[in-house]
């Protein structure tokens, strides 16, 4: 059974996600503030958070960040604040996914069921190893190097890296991107894959990714 951690000061919300979550097959757990999120997140296996922004004692966004140093667990962030620059912020802190208040039961259902079809922290396939000059991904171990230097990627970072990895020299429209790792019942902001991959370049440093402009990108 998958167990989510719910970090959502708001008792009505996240009682009403948790009731909704378990009817659905999931355990879950609830945090009220951003201290006792992190602390449960530190001291269990959790296989997605839903996060609120604006919590007690420790705001969403420095949750999110203090998670990112230690784990690529999806995180899906729950929100009133829906100006682009509160969403491009948690971008930049390697968010996965919004969810933006207020939002229905079935929506929030939907956005964890296509975070978690794609997302594997081991694929249990026999060893193969992709490379692109210092790059390599093992796919049984999901660790990336560049030289000797082991790569920290969220798991979205991951998907995007290996599938360039796949098919070096092939152009992807964002447009694909979107379907291919996210799916077609994404909701979100298409912007997402734009983030997404300026947080891989940022983390590989060179010139690993092109930008096609106006089309989208490829492993050069």
């Amino acid at each position: 059974m998958k167990k989510i951690l719910i970090i959502e000061d708001e008792k009505s919300i996240g009682q009403l996600l948790r009731n909704f979550l378990e009817n659905a097959g999931y355990e879950v757990e609830l945090a009220s503030d951003g201290l006792e999120g992190l602390e449960k997140f530190q001291n269990k296996d959790y296989q997605l958070i839903l996060l609120d922004v604006m919590l007690p004692k420790i705001d969403g966004y420095v949750v999110l960040e203090m998670i990112r140093k230690n784990s690529d667990i999806p995180v899906i962030m729950i929100t009133a604040l829906d100006e682009e620059v509160h969403q491009i912020k948690a971008f930049e802190l390697e968010v996965d996914d919004f969810i933006i208040k207020p939002f229905t039961m079935d929506l929030a259902l939907k956005r964890i069921e296509a975070i978690l079809r794609r997302t594997q922290f081991l694929e249990k396939n026999e060893e193969e190893i992709l490379s692109h000059k210092e790059l390599t991904l093992n796919i049984t171990t999901g660790q990336v190097f560049q030289g000797e230097k082991a790569i920290s990627l969220t798991q979205k970072e991951y998907e995007l890296l290996k599938l360039f990895l796949k098919n070096k020299n092939r152009l992807f429209s964002r447009e694909f991107l979107l379907e291919t790792l996210w799916g077609y019942d994404f909701y979100g902001d298409p912007k997402i894959v734009n983030f997404h991959v300026q947080n891989l370049r940022r983390k590989l440093g060179g010139d690993y990714i092109e930008t096609v402009r106006g089309v989208g990108y490829k492993m050069g």
